[in-house]
């Protein structure tokens, strides 16, 4: 017999074998204790009640001494009973009782195990005791299956539903609907169980009519245009539904609209504004274009002049490991510089290790705003994939008296989708009762966005790379090297991001100095395009918080953040 079978009958010889002889208590010194059932049927009950007129109770309930009202005692098992005795003798009868002494964990098991065993109780019964006891087991899943008797899969089921909304509930107990609508509908937000509920059961439609509707609202996760890692773990999810339930939708759906649309929405603003700042950048510097030709008056059409010779030899520096004393022209909004390089004093032939600070700097100067929006972005949606950090994010900006720096539309706007439709339309007294009523789940969300929209709000860029540094933040799960970026360049930049970024000692310094000899158009699909080389996870100094190229992660880093979803969950 295993553990688990051990310990339930265990209870169940608690209740059954008492050790102390029945005696009787006025009904009025009884108080109902914790009891799953939820619904009782009215059928039965009265059936109880004539029954307990005609022979008395034959069965004495299980109580035991109330902690905090003396000379009371709490039920323990036979609140059916009870109820049925209140109404066929009053307050004043007296019914058999086995007084025995408990604590709190033993009567609550004991309470789930006789509804569980003796007269099933429905599935959201089990799942509201289940939600107790896995509390009183401080959230360890094998110490509460353990506890109630119950396999692993089962707990699992029966939490699920627990996220039920109250009508869902009460539905499935008076049985207007079947188990495997319950399991359906547990994979819809709760603000929405409601609204299906009553389409359901209007139209008469039976478990597999209501599949096919749940079907036609879900969204597909292929089709999504956002980053899709929180997916995973979401029990929107459609896979993690046919994990639990034999009764589900295809896998590879989305459930819940109001937050598809949301990161839909947020992943195209995002993209736009990525977008607005590269064209502005290229707008505000003139980025040469040498597509038309190698023309002897273009600076960047350098062919094979000493100058040209400078910036491939072996005595060109090949990284960027640079001072950040930049001057106020290469800083961003706040007091971090990008990039930045030490000014350069004297007078003179400029030496090589001058002119290669100069190209650096000039790539600093042409990638800033990039490099914000860029990390902005990044911040924006670690922010929304984790709650906890969006908390602490939003307290600091509090603490900080930044917080009002979100643009007032950036959240009013969403509001009827974060919250609810009707949310915008109620007047502040409401929409304190609307915020105070909402799931946790529901709330975590809301925080999340607050925290995306503090990222790309606040106005000092070094708030947005402090928070990026504090909470690990890597742009290489947001940003990349490609086409876009790389024309904003001379061939000069070219050639120094080339060499930062490993593609120089890849190809050999007499490729490279042939690809560079080319028009620019074709330069920058040679480097996109070399044979053997990757360009993922590359960081151009310029692009990093501390102007330090970054390297591709190794393989430990890359599953050590690949585990990162999987522990927050």
């Amino acid at each position: 017999m295993t553990r688990a079978r051990l310990h339930h009958t265990g209870i169940s010889a608690l209740i059954s074998a008492p050790s102390t002889p029945p005696t009787t208590l006025p009904l009025s010194r009884i108080l109902a204790g914790y009891n799953p059932r939820r619904y009782f049927d009215s059928r039965k009950h009265g059936e109880l009640v004539a029954s307990l007129r005609l022979r008395g109770m034959l069965q004495p309930i299980l109580v035991r001494p109330a902690r905090d009202a003396d000379d009371r005692y709490l039920i323990v098992a036979g609140g059916r009973r009870y109820r049925a005795a209140l109404e066929a003798f009053g307050p004043d009868g007296e019914i058999p009782v086995v007084i025995r002494e408990m604590t709190d964990q033993e009567a609550l098991e004991a309470a789930i195990d006789e509804n569980d065993v003796r007269d099933d109780a429905s599935e959201t019964e089990q799942a509201d005791a289940a939600v107790r006891v896995l509390a009183a087991c401080r959230d360890d899943r094998a110490e509460a299956a353990r506890r109630l008797g119950w396999s692993k899969t089962k707990l699992d089921r029966r939490l699920a539903l627990a996220g039920l909304c109250e009508p869902v509930k009460l539905a499935l107990d008076e049985r207007r609907i079947k188990v495997g609508h319950a399991e359906l509908l547990a994979a819809v937000p709760a603000d929405k169980q409601e609204k299906a509920l009553e389409t359901i059961i209007a139209s008469g439609l039976d478990v597999g009519k209501t599949r096919d509707l749940l079907m036609r609202v879900t969204q597909s996760l292929a089709d999504a245009c956002f980053d899709k890692k929180e997916c995973t773990t979401c029990p929107f999810n459609s896979a993690a539904q046919r994990a639990l339930f034999e009764t589900h939708i295809d896998e590879g759906h989305c459930t819940n609209a109001g937050c598809f649309e949301l990161k839909s929405q947020t992943a195209e603003m995002i993209r736009f504004e990525v977008e607005e700042c590269a064209a502005k950048v290229a707008r505000a510097t003139g980025a040469p274009d040498d597509d038309h030709g190698e023309d002897a008056d273009d600076p960047d059409d350098v062919g094979d002049d000493d100058e040209h010779d400078d910036a491939i030899d072996g005595s060109t520096p090949r990284s960027s490991h640079l001072s950040l004393d930049d001057g106020a022209a290469t800083k961003p909004t706040g007091n971090r510089p990008p990039a930045g390089i030490a000014p350069i004093r004297g007078s003179g032939a400029k030496t090589q290790a001058q002119k290669t600070t100069d190209i650096a700097r000039s790539i600093a100067n042409r990638t800033r705003e990039v490099r914000e929006a860029a990390w902005r972005t990044a911040l924006a949606r670690a922010l929304a994939a984790n709650s906890a950090n969006a908390h602490i994010a939003i307290l600091v900006a509090a603490m900080t008296g930044t917080l009002c720096e979100i643009k007032a539309e950036t959240l009013k706007a969403r509001a009827g989708l974060l919250v609810g439709t009707s949310f915008p339309e109620l007047d502040f007294s409401a929409k304190i009762i609307a915020i105070r009523e909402l799931p946790d789940a529901q709330a975590m969300t809301i925080l999340s966005a607050i925290g995306a929209a503090y990222a790309k709000d606040v106005a000092s860029f070094d708030h947005v790379a402090d928070l990026a540094q504090a909470f690990d933040v890597d742009l290489r799960a947001t940003w990349h090297v490609d086409k876009g970026f790389l024309e904003h360049f001379s061939k000069d930049e070219l050639s120094f991001i080339a060499r930062e970024c490993g593609l120089v000692p890849h190809m050999g310094e007499k490729a490279f100095a042939r690809l560079l000899g080319s028009k620019k158009n074709d330069l920058v699909a040679g480097m996109l395009n070399a044979l053997g080389f990757a360009w993922a996870g590359r960081l151009p100094g310029a692009m990093t918080l501390d102007g330090q190229y970054g390297p591709p992660p190794t393989a430990a880093a890359r599953e050590a953040q690949a585990s990162i979803p999987q522990m927050a969950a």
